[in-house]
């Protein structure tokens, strides 16, 4: 299973449990996917040994199929995609209101993609402490809107004993391989140490970018315990849908799938058909503003990134 990837270099917990550094040989090619990177964290791979001097190696030959995987537009102007992980039993998005604020198109895309391969996601609200009445409303407002839509919402703060991370966490992520993600600056690696004290010097190597044509995310697998692991992902500014048709999007929001039938076409896509439920539902404030305003921006082909 690859535990880290760092773009060239990966890092394999082979059969026995021990750590092999591996690389590619040649090119590996996705039939099904376009993406910038072949292997990713959390993939199960075909390996063969080499020596290289003093030092055993590995070569990657093979990646077995997934069951599933978080993607995202590699950037605005590609056709390919960049995995974030794979073959992961529940993803938490970190999010903040302020310091710094996290953009709800943000938020419903990766609720989208995550949707897409049935990956379920809790989003966890951090920093709590540092916000004013009014935002610790908002947030309460949010998980209220995103517990309804079958996304668990969590509050934590490291500074308050009552929201400390591992205390709302530990269940949530009890025997399963869990992806952490959000912006920059939300407290991703704050809640890894929360977990892992000896983490911390980890997560700061892990936490930088490689910057050309694609931004390469470097990510690593950390394991609370024997079936317990968390995929740490450098932040992510902005979250570009990919390969979903137009057709499809509304079906990953489950407050527009559940009013599709009643549309008077079978193709529409809620805009300004005539008898469309879902804009009907929207006019009568059933669906949240900000949901539908991330739908018509997710629509728009020039404005796939929030």
């Amino acid at each position: 299973m690859v535990i880290k990837s760092t773009g060239s270099w990966y890092k394999l917990k082979i059969e026995d449990g021990s750590i092999l550094n591996a690389r590619i040989k040649g090119k590996i090619r996705l039939k099904e996917l376009r993406v910038t990177n072949p292997v990713a964290v959390g993939d199960f791979v075909d390996y063969e040994l080499e020596d290289s001097g003093d030092v055993t190696e590995g070569v990657i030959l093979n990646v077995c199929k997934r069951h599933n995987y978080i993607i995202r537009k590699s950037n605005k102007l590609s056709k390919h995609g960049q995995i974030i992980a794979t073959n992961i039993d529940m993803a938490l998005l970190i999010a903040t209101i302020s310091h710094p604020e996290t953009s709800l198109g943000f938020i419903d895309r990766f609720l989208l993609m995550a949707s897409a391969f049935h990956i379920p996601t809790t989003i966890v609200f951090n920093k709590v402490d540092l916000y004013s009445e009014n935002e610790l409303a908002y947030c309460n407002n949010l998980s209220e809107l995103y517990s309804s839509l079958g996304h668990p919402c969590i509050k934590t703060s490291l500074n308050l004993a009552e929201f400390e991370p591992t205390k709302m966490l530990n269940e949530v992520i009890k025997n399963k391989k869990v992806l952490i993600s959000g912006h920059s600056g939300v407290g991703k690696s704050s809640i890894i140490n929360a977990f892992l004290p000896n983490a911390k010097q980890k997560v700061d190597i892990i936490n930088m970018h490689f910057k050309g044509k694609h931004t390469t995310t470097f990510a690593e697998m950390f394991f609370v315990d024997d079936n317990t692991a968390i995929i740490d992902t450098p932040g992510i500014r902005d979250f570009g849908v990919i390969d979903i048709p137009q057709q499809e999007i509304a079906h990953y929001f489950p407050e527009m799938r559940a009013l599709m039938s009643k549309c008077k076409f079978n193709n529409c896509i809620h805009l300004n058909e005539p008898e469309c439920a879902v804009y009907e539902a929207f006019e009568r404030n059933e669906i949240a503003p900000s949901r539908y305003q991330s739908y018509l921006s997710i629509l728009d082909n020039e404005n796939m990134f929030g």
